[in-house]
């Protein structure tokens, strides 16, 4: 099954591709292409969000193989956020060898049942609002976005939206491919052992998602091979924290953008 695609950059440089996490679409990854200088950066819309297809499966492998369907099986850097973080990490494990470098931005490896069941109980309901202006102020209100700037929002969720005959206006995304995301993200994963490759952890400090109960295995897995960086704010690290993760992953995958560099911690 084939998936829709973003691509930005030479085709002929090294090749770097984005998963975004549920909810979202491949569009999200703009912004950071512009900063990854010399690479390739391709990102697709995963399966039941924005212009892919909709209908199931959307197990975990229904959506690796269409990944692999979309960009190929060849040498590739993954970046993931989220649950599109989880996916790299699946791919990684399926082909280590493929996967130089790995970047997981928040990722959600393995969420505890109890936070999964509420993720999805939040994401049955109907979501639409009387216009674009609203669906933004209750995702501020809805996803307690800490510092993304407004206008950063604004771009990256324009084209993910549309207006149905009730003239509601609604996100591109089927809620039924959500709710089994979530339940895809309670999974066991492969294990860190099977995962070693360079990676890069960045993690929101004030995120959501846990990842305390996971990063001590992840860190004796991989040792020197795994890097954590903190940003500030949420989830969300690409609106929250542009700066400081587009500034890490540059550094990391070795591109010539190394600017914006600020409070990002290492730990």
């Amino acid at each position: 099954m084939t998936l829709a695609l973003h691509e930005w950059g030479d085709p002929g440089s090294p090749r770097v591709v984005c998963l975004h996490g549920v909810r979202n679409h491949g569009g999200h990854f703009a912004p950071l292409a512009g900063r990854l200088v010399d690479h390739h950066v391709l990102a697709v819309d995963l399966l039941g969000h924005g212009h892919s297809p909709w209908e199931p499966p959307w197990d975990i492998d229904a959506h690796c193989d269409a990944i692999v369907e979309t960009v190929g099986a060849r040498e590739t850097i993954l970046i993931g956020h989220s649950f599109g973080g989880r996916l790299a990490f699946e791919l990684a494990a399926r082909a280590p060898k493929l996967v130089p470098k790995l970047v997981l931005l928040d990722p959600a490896i393995l969420l505890p049942g109890h936070v999964a069941l509420a993720a999805a109980e939040s994401a049955r309901p109907d979501k639409s609002y009387v216009s674009f202006e609203e669906l933004i102020d209750r995702r501020y209100d809805e996803s307690a976005l800490h510092s993304a700037p407004r206008d950063l929002v604004v771009a990256d969720l324009a084209p993910h939206v549309e207006t149905g005959e009730d003239g509601r206006t609604r996100y591109r995304y089927s809620q039924s491919a959500v709710v089994a995301a979530y339940g895809e993200m309670a999974s066991p994963p492969p294990r860190f052992e099977d995962v070693r490759v360079p990676t890069l952890l960045i993690l929101g400090e004030q995120s959501y998602l846990p990842y305390d109960h996971l990063l001590d295995a992840h860190r004796a897995a991989l040792g020197d091979l795994l890097g954590v960086v903190i940003v500030p704010g949420g989830h969300s690290v690409l609106w929250d924290a542009f700066d400081e993760t587009a500034a890490a992953i540059s550094r990391f995958i070795g591109t010539r953008d190394h600017a914006h560099s600020s409070s990002a911690t290492a730990r």
